[in-house]
């Protein structure tokens, strides 16, 4: 007899709700969307038919017939969130940035731990086709040994709009939206570095929050560097990796955001492909296009489904979103303090997440 899906609950049906969690769920094996708390209620009649709807996170969290909460509500609301569901007794999904503090990271990782149920933060950019591209040429020595890495995730929005993303006491500002996603790649790479520095910036008329971050991560003799800006109208590299043997360089975003927007999801035979060439600089001219390799976003929920089952691991356990939490939080105090400083990770926390 096929087992019966797990019954998944999704917090917030704004961009990250709409556009990733809902349909990644609903194409998830062993997953079953069930419920999402919204005041959206017409638009997810239309979008989402069968799907029951409801205003209250808290009608979400007690319900005992939901075993799953993904929470993609604004930043400042999912610390207690995921501590309501787990306390509830539910699995939980939080989206990035897991919480707001190094604190109420720790906080959650432990409860996660008290109670035995499953935590991962949704960390999707680690299934970018290009992401899976670079740790491919990274493995294969093709630049030899690595030197230099920048990663960079710009857009183009010279309008401050008035939304809590873009508000400074809200959890908002870029450092905190884009920030988690090119910290935790980096952590994948090459582990936790020995120091990190930065610096935060508001470079559009009327912003009130950061708008722009540079961020620097040491690895002994290996340098990477973090950046995003709101203007950057093109020309520059999502990932430029130098190494001693040539640069490995590659223009602009994943198709997996935009294909999802456009109604394309996992399953569909154009899923994911991407025939823009990445550029393999030799030097002296020589340059050698490789293919990208396919994305593959619907990993994250279908390991979460295999991993509350005890068929797998949790994709993107506590521990390693504590250290990414580090990461967001230090380079902030170092920008304020002008210098670079290690993360303050114990011994125990370190080991967890190398673990």
């Amino acid at each position: 007899m096929a087992e019966a899906p797990l019954r998944v609950a999704l917090i917030g049906y704004g961009a990250a709700g709409r556009i990733f969690h809902a349909p990644l769920i609903r194409h998830a094996p062993g997953l079953e969307l069930a419920l999402v708390v919204s005041r959206r209620r017409d638009e997810l009649a239309h979008a989402l038919p069968g799907v029951e709807v409801v205003e209250l996170p808290e009608e979400a969290v007690l319900r005992p017939d939901i075993d799953l909460v993904a929470i993609a509500s604004p930043n400042a609301t999912h610390a207690p969130l995921a501590e309501a569901a787990l306390r509830a007794g539910r699995h939980v999904v939080v989206d990035k940035p897991f919480t707001l503090s190094l604190a109420d990271a720790r906080r959650l990782a432990a409860l996660a731990a008290s109670t035995g149920r499953l935590l991962a933060v949704f960390q999707n950019r680690r299934w970018d086709g290009d992401f899976l591209a670079l740790r491919e040429v990274l493995a294969s020595g093709q630049i030899g040994r690595l030197t230099w890495l920048e990663s960079r995730f710009d857009r183009f929005r010279p309008q401050v709009q008035d939304r809590w993303r873009e508000r400074a006491n809200e959890g908002g500002g870029i450092w905190l939206d884009l920030g988690p996603h090119l910290i935790d790649q980096a952590l994948q790479l090459f582990g936790l570095p020995a120091r990190v520095g930065g610096r935060l910036s508001r470079q559009r008329d009327g912003a009130v929050a950061d708008d722009g971050f540079e961020a620097w991560l040491e690895y002994g003799n290996l340098k990477v560097s973090l950046s995003a800006s709101m203007l950057v109208g093109g020309g520059l590299p999502r990932f430029a990796a130098h190494g001693t043997a040539g640069s490995w360089v590659r223009h602009g975003l994943d198709v997996q955001e935009e294909q999802l927007k456009a109604g394309v999801a996992p399953g569909d035979t154009e899923w994911a492909k991407d025939a823009r060439p990445v550029r393999l600089h030799r030097g002296e001219g020589e340059i050698i296009e490789l293919p990208v390799a396919r994305g593959r976003y619907e990993v994250f929920y279908g390991a979460v489904a295999e991993a509350i089952c005890g068929r797998g691991a949790n994709p993107v356990p506590p521990a390693q979103a504590v250290a990414t939490m580090a990461v967001l939080e230090t380079v902030v105090a170092a920008a304020g303090l002008g210098r670079m400083l290690p993360l303050p990770l114990t011994e125990a926390e370190c080991a967890a997440f190398a673990g």
